[in-house]
């Protein structure tokens, strides 16, 4: 009797890269892309972090290199995306800004659109034409949010942006399946990271936060690093155009 064997999780010989890598979940997200074998291009505007995420992988025995890249400058973007197809391309980049929806500026609202959405898109679809062109298939992943499937307190604009980006993804996903391209999204809760510390310092966005939580506690940058291995892996290999929520719960009610 011959068993099934589990498809594997390893990256060895793929290449792999990660916008928004200097901190927070970009930057956990390339250290498990890391771990598990592929060479990762670590992208981000600031050099400074930039440089020591780089460094720390490598000597935990990772391979990774920096970018300096602007999400925003689409030109960058392109030409750095045409350079040579990636095999697994992971979107952490992405930008809030709170408020009521009667208290947003077109400013606001352009900035969050820009990159959630516009750069994403663009992304998306540059490193998909890429790899088309290369004959090979591969695994675009979207950090998005648990706000890209349901609303949220003072975050029309975020949550805008958000489920536009979940639309794309499904779309997206239909045009490329015939070439084995696969695209998802990780859809985090409230993780610890420099970008949700505002959020953490107001007590009553702390209380709702932890009332909404089903499993009774915030998220941290490890609850997703596995989520991105399993999608940029053959583990996955049937799947694509949705979403993994890591949401402790919040969108079960």
């Amino acid at each position: 009797m011959s068993l099934p064997k589990t498809p594997s999780f390893r990256l060895d010989g793929k290449r792999a890269l990660v916008t928004g890598a200097s901190s927070g979940i970009g930057q956990a997200c390339a250290a498990a892309l890391a771990e598990v074998g592929a060479h990762v291009v670590c992208a981000a505007r600031g050099a400074d972090r930039l440089s020591e995420t780089v460094g720390a992988i490598t000597a935990a025995g990772g391979a990774a290199e920096a970018r300096g890249l602007d999400m925003g400058d689409l030109p960058a973007l392109e030409a750095l995306l045409a350079e040579e197809p990636f095999d697994v391309v992971v979107n952490s980049a992405g930008t809030a800004r709170h408020s009521a929806a009667v208290d947003t500026t077109p400013e606001d609202y352009d900035a969050v659109m820009h990159l959630n959405l516009r750069a994403a898109y663009f992304l998306s679809a540059w490193s998909a034409k890429a790899m088309t062109k290369a004959g090979k298939p591969g695994s675009i992943i979207h950090i998005s949010s648990q706000m890209g499937h349901v609303g949220g307190i003072d975050r029309a604009v975020y949550c805008a942006s958000k489920h536009g980006l979940e639309g794309m993804v499904k779309a997206m996903a239909i045009e490329w399946g015939p070439s084995k391209i696969r695209i998802n999204t990780v859809c985090p809760t409230f993780i610890r990271t420099p970008l949700t510390a505002q959020t953490f310092d107001n007590p009553k966005r702390v209380a709702w936060i932890e009332e909404k939580i089903k499993l009774g506690r915030v998220g941290e940058v490890e609850d997703i690093m596995g989520a991105v291995v399993y999608l940029a892996s053959e583990a996955s290999a049937l799947v694509t155009g949705t979403s993994m929520l890591i949401d402790g719960g919040w969108t079960a009610d």
